[in-house]
């Protein structure tokens, strides 16, 4: 936002901070400081790291840097209002898993490592954060987060006496909390969404993800175990049974029941099924019409199929039988096969369009990156201290809670 907008928005910035920082931050001198920093990650600028900012404030940086990485607040409970306050004000549909890359250039940030990440598009030196979203379809918000700890970062993973005492001494360096160790994504993400139910009182949502998440059985189950619905993309190679298949006791009728058949896999399932078993769907309304599409509705071929996932890792009954799940397949006008899957375990009525809305919903997560990242510049933090993350990406997550409040206000002038 240019300076004249932020003077015109200026008492309600102050307002809504002060709301998300209340209980959070107790004293009124750090609450005017966090609001400092939030006003100073929406000021149009190209870096949004301490130094920059506090100039185009023009306060003096030490401040900002002292409230991010010395003063005592709680994060975490600055993140608790703000998902209370999207509970209300954006009314999610679901809850999106994904993940992004921090690109560093030096060794001393917290959890930095040479390692893959999707934002890159290659393995490179960054840090990786964990996401879970809130989302509708017209608004969203990147609610809770976690930054990865690679092995690297962990001396319980090193067997090298020398190389795991290095380790200690980085970690000691950069404040990284005892309990942090080396975590999988998907458990990292499965720690998120529990704390914003268990702990935050959050409602339970169906929970979407890309399959760098869907395609981990022990993520599903886990989902699962805790009951919430999940709608995940997976990899058309997964095996499966077709939803009619039925185990068989070994002949003489003793032992374990096992399926007669070999388990094929999802896309052999689609093609099966056939281009007849194909609907139209139309799941919402983009943003750039055409001569064609002058309504710009998002439409395209989906089918819906029961079957039964198989691998070992999934339990069966004592029956012997796998559970059954919805396969969904996106097939577009003019593809030989289809091109996306998707795993759901929601109920055998939910409509197709409902389970195609869903599943495409996580193109909020896209949208919410791109407006932290070169709005709001969340990857922009220089320090090298584990809590001055945490702190830094919550101010980012809060000013965008602030661009999320002004474009759903008719009447304010909203930025893009």
């Amino acid at each position: 936002m240019t300076p004249d907008e932020l003077t015109r928005l200026r008492p309600q910035l102050v307002e809504f901070t002060e709301q998300m920082l209340q209980g959070a931050v107790r004293r009124s001198d750090q609450r005017t400081k966090g609001q400092l920093y939030v006003r100073g990650l929406l000021t149009d600028g190209a870096r949004k790291s301490m130094q920059p900012m506090a100039a185009r404030l023009g306060v003096d940086h030490q401040g900002l840097q002292q409230f991010i990485s010395s003063s005592t607040w709680d994060y975490e409970a600055v993140r608790r209002n703000v998902a209370r306050w999207a509970v209300d004000v954006v009314d999610p549909a679901a809850y999106v898993v994904d993940d992004t890359g921090f690109p560093k250039d030096g060794v001393a940030s917290p959890c930095v490592a040479r390692q893959y990440s999707g934002t890159l598009g290659k393995t490179g030196n960054c840090q990786i954060g964990v996401s879970v979203q809130m989302v509708t379809d017209t608004a969203s918000l990147a609610a809770n987060w976690r930054l990865f700890c690679p092995a690297s970062w962990d001396d319980t993973t090193v067997t090298d006496a020398a190389k795991a005492a290095a380790v200690r001494v980085r970690r000691a360096d950069a404040g990284i909390p005892e309990q942090v160790r080396h975590r999988e994504k998907w458990r990292l993400a499965l720690d998120a969404i529990d704390q914003m139910i268990s702990d935050w009182g959050l409602p339970e949502l169906p929970v979407v993800a890309d399959s760098g998440y869907g395609d981990c059985t022990a993520f599903r189950l886990e989902l699962a175990e805790r009951g919430l619905s999940y709608i995940v993309e997976v990899e058309g190679t997964a095996s499966a049974h077709p939803h009619d298949a039925t185990p068989r006791l070994p002949a003489g009728g003793r032992g374990r029941a096992a399926y007669p058949d070999k388990p094929t896999n999802l896309r052999a399932l689609a093609i099966a099924a056939g281009q007849q078993a194909l609907r139209t769907i139309t799941w919402r309304t983009g943003t750039k019409p055409t001569a064609s599409n002058p309504s710009a509705a998002m439409r395209s071929r989906f089918l819906a199929l029961r079957v039964r996932p198989a691998n070992r890792d999934i339990p069966r009954t004592v029956a012997g039988t796998l559970p059954e799940q919805w396969l969904i397949v996106e097939w577009p006008a003019g593809a030989n096969e289809p091109t996306k899957y998707w795993l759901s375990n929601m109920d055998t009525r939910t409509p197709l369009k409902t389970l195609v809305r869903l599943a495409k919903i996580r193109w909020r997560v896209e949208h919410d990156y791109r407006e932290l990242k070169t709005g709001l510049g969340i990857d922009h933090f220089e320090g090298r201290s584990y809590t001055g993350w945490h702190r830094h990406v919550t101010l980012a997550v809060l000013a965008q809670a602030f661009c999320t409040l002004l474009r759903l206000d008719p009447k304010a002038a909203a930025p893009a």
